[in-house]
């Protein structure tokens, strides 16, 4: 029996299928996806199996990942609840689709675990939010969840009702975070630095940067501080940012983000 199994091989499911390689053998896993081109292609690409069907995927693994997108879940869910049983732990990574949901759907004897994953997991890099209940699991299967979370790269256990907070701060975030890399690297193409080196530049600052909040536990407030001397060309550019509701934006995606999650 596979460990784990994906349904879905999307951008999500590819990436969490690709994060699992890195920690897991591709005999402790197996896929499904509604394109069987696509699902010949991955097994080429990885030598992870794929089967036909949604419920052949769960019937073969005690994890089952479901990677659809939500308004496709109603028939993936019935086509599975013949074969769950409470010894699955279903993991969902839809936004919005809550535990209770997903129960009433699959029976209120199944065992959920609710995810949200970001698509850095593809290098490992990833962030997930995770929520479930602890007394309905082992110790050992506690652990293979947090194993499963720990291959994509970090994770944090969350309250069910902070879900789709996570969807917004790292979740969906990689979209807005690519977009910032992009107008900054055209920002310095507009002044004569070739592409590529505008790119390489933008998106190693914003790693950097990203590793200077993590591994010095500082406030990012502290550290833009650092940056900005008195007078300086940094803080001129803080504050055309301000003028221009930088933080408001990023903070009205969000808002949008979440009253999307709200209506799912």
């Amino acid at each position: 029996m596979a460990k784990i199994g994906i349904i879905g091989i999307g951008n999500m499911g590819g990436a969490i299928l690709k994060g699992l390689l890195k920690e897991y053998k591709k005999e402790d896993i197996v896929f499904t996806d509604v394109n069987p081109d696509k699902c010949r292609q991955i097994t080429e690409e990885t030598g992870v199996v794929h089967v036909k069907t949604n419920a052949e995927c769960a019937d073969q693994a005690k994890y089952v990942v479901l990677a659809v997108k939500p308004q496709y879940f109603s028939p993936v869910l019935a086509d599975i609840r013949p074969v769950v049983t409470k010894s699955h732990a279903v993991i969902s990574i839809a936004p919005g689709i809550t535990t209770d949901q997903l129960r009433e759907k699959l029976g209120e004897e199944i065992r959920v675990v609710r995810a949200m994953p970001n698509t850095p997991a593809l290098l490992g890099e990833g962030m997930t939010g995770v929520c479930f209940s602890e007394k309905d699991f082992s110790q050992e299967e506690k652990e293979a969840i947090e194993s499963i979370f720990l291959s994509l790269g970090k994770m944090r256990i969350v309250e069910e009702r902070l879900m789709n907070a996570v969807v917004c701060v790292s979740g969906s975030s990689p979209a807005y975070v690519y977009m910032f890399i992009e107008a900054l690297a055209d920002s310095a193409v507009k002044y004569g630095l070739p592409r590529d080196a505008a790119y390489e530049m933008a998106a190693q600052t914003v790693l950097g940067s990203a590793k200077m909040v993590l591994e010095t536990g500082a406030h990012p407030g502290a550290l833009k501080d650092q940056v900005c001397s008195p007078g300086g060309t940094t803080i001129a550019a803080v504050s055309a940012l301000e003028e221009h509701g930088f933080r408001n934006a990023v903070i009205k995606a969000a808002d949008a983000c979440f009253a999307k999650c709200e209506k799912i």
